[in-house]
């Protein structure tokens, strides 16, 4: 069983930057897609970055290219999302998730790719 725990959240002002933090456990770290989502009040959740821990891509939306950059810890089994720039439209819960059974790719926006969902963190970026 995988677990996933979420830890980084909190308020900055626009132009700032936070780091979000995903501890997995419960699978071979090696062998995983693990990915960031998050949900603004009102809206679709949507897939923000990805990466597969067995090999070296990663994957962003178009709206946090150039902003956001995955980041993989092995010694830690930990993945990181580190968010700069911010902008008062990135507020949102964001969830880290997860899935040993597919290796990230085509798709990994897509909400069904995931079996696993951390309980979230609240990310506030205020003008």
């Amino acid at each position: 069983q995988v677990q996933l725990v979420e830890s980084g959240g909190g308020s900055v002002q626009a132009g700032g930057s936070l780091r979000l933090s995903c501890a997995v456990s419960g699978y071979t770290y090696s062998e995983i897609c693990i990915g960031w989502f998050r949900q603004a009040p009102g809206k679709e959740r949507e897939g923000v970055a990805a990466k597969y821990t067995g090999g070296t891509l990663t994957y962003y939306a178009a709206s946090v290219e150039g902003r956001f950059t995955i980041v993989q810890d092995n010694a830690k089994n930990t993945m990181f999302l580190q968010m700069t720039s911010l902008k008062p439209e990135d507020t949102a819960m964001y969830y880290c998730v997860a899935d040993p059974g597919y290796n990230c790719g085509a798709g990994w926006s897509l909400r069904s790719k995931y079996n696993y969902w951390g309980q979230g963190t609240q990310v506030t970026v205020s003008s």
